[in-house]
């Protein structure tokens, strides 16, 4: 008699020698599709994975690249089955802006745009629409603001700009104000040679009768220099429900050491924000894990920025004595303020992480922005750096 899990391992399969054949037998003439004639800060679509980002290499990240965490304890149930034979690079639908949504909640209506009264619906709802391409809207566990008025907070990627006092009333003008005018996923990194100016929306073009004057939408920086959101929605996956509480808990074992981890309260500057995030597609390849890299992390990558060995060489440098002999450690967070200004530069999408993955992704792709396994685990992303797209 078949097992419980034959049935669905064997449409997988199917689906995916059907998806497979087709994505072979469309053309891809190069790493690069190239246009004829490339406008200053225009975007290419790259057809490989090391065409977007670079793969770890033994001889140049050591050994341990090619090894898993071989001391997690951390482990996925039994019966957690997933796709692992469709291909995956390549082939997610581009967004232009991410919109992540404070609730205070770790899973949500199916569709979060049904969520009735949310900040999710109003957005969807809106009368005011993006015009800078297509916006990813997210839930949340950001935790709500202890306002009166019951405002929230959203997230806006690759501002990496929180914006206070949402409320449904007034996200017209955070569409107009924050997400029109602001930098796109495909929007050269300022000070680029071929960096363009996005044009800004005009005042007369939004509805003044559309925004709310209470409260006001302030802005200010994330702190965070690195962002790592996970799909936990079980409303749309049991497996998405069960494995961010596990990646979180090994991310968060991993980052602990190196002075990188930071608590949904925790807003020092620098370090890694872990959050849970509403569904983005792809659940048959739980986990889905986004990374978000600030310029900074481009910029200056040998600098608390994760060489294979620099960041403990970095922190050793930090350590003093003081008047009676003891070893402290200065202020670790004022060097990582320092490196942990900018946009987005890079998102890294990936998929069917499993806890002892995580070591490395810490250490080589949020690090260092270099992908492990990217035949097996990288949907696509972004490179503004580079001018580089999957899609």
């Amino acid at each position: 008699m078949p097992s419980s899990t034959s049935k669905p391992l064997n449409a997988y399969k199917m689906t995916a020698t059907l998806k497979n054949l087709y994505y072979k037998l469309s053309p891809t003439a190069s790493a690069f599709d190239v246009p004829t004639t490339k406008k200053p800060g225009e975007f290419i679509k790259a057809r490989t994975t090391d065409a977007l980002f670079p793969s770890t290499d033994a001889a140049v990240d050591g050994d341990e690249c090619l090894h898993d965490c071989a001391t997690c304890t951390v482990k996925y149930p039994r019966k957690f089955t997933i796709d692992e034979t469709e291909e995956l690079f390549g082939h997610v639908k581009g967004w232009s802006t991410h919109l992540l949504v404070a609730t205070g909640k770790t899973d949500w209506v199916r569709d979060v745009a049904d969520e009735k009264g949310s900040i999710m619906e109003a957005v969807d709802g809106s009368s005011v629409k993006p015009s800078n391409g297509k916006l990813m809207l997210s839930a949340s566990n950001i935790p709500v603001p202890d306002h009166s008025d019951h405002s929230t907070t959203v997230l806006l990627l690759p501002a990496f700009k929180l914006i206070d006092n949402v409320t449904p009333q007034n996200t017209p003008s955070l569409i107009s104000q924050f997400v029109n005018t602001g930098p796109t996923n495909t929007t050269p990194l300022p000070g680029h040679a071929s960096s363009v100016s996005e044009p800004s929306v005009p005042s007369d073009s939004v509805d003044p009768s559309s925004a709310s004057p209470h409260p006001e939408l302030t802005s200010r920086p994330c702190p965070h220099k690195y962002l790592i959101l996970l799909c936990s929605q079980k409303t749309r996956d049991a497996r998405c429900g069960q494995s961010a509480p596990l990646l979180r808990k090994e991310f968060e074992r991993h980052l602990r050491p190196l002075g990188l981890y930071r608590d949904l309260h925790d807003e020092r500057p620098g370090g890694v924000g872990i959050y849970f995030i509403s569904h983005v597609g792809g659940h048959k390849f739980s986990a889905n894990v986004m990374i978000y890299r600030r310029t900074s992390a481009i910029e200056r990558p040998k600098e608390l920025n994760g060489h294979v060995n620099g960041i403990d060489e970095a922190l050793s440098e930090l350590k003093v004595e003081d008047d009676k002999g003891k070893e402290v450690v200065l202020d670790v967070n004022k060097e990582q303020a320092d490196a942990g200004d900018g946009e987005a530069a890079q998102c890294i999408w990936l998929a069917r992480v499993r806890p002892e993955d995580c070591e490395n992704i810490i250490r080589y792709t949020v690090l260092q922005g270099k992908v492990l396994k990217p035949e097996q685990q990288l949907r696509g992303g972004f490179d503004r750096s580079k001018q580089v797209v999957s899609w």
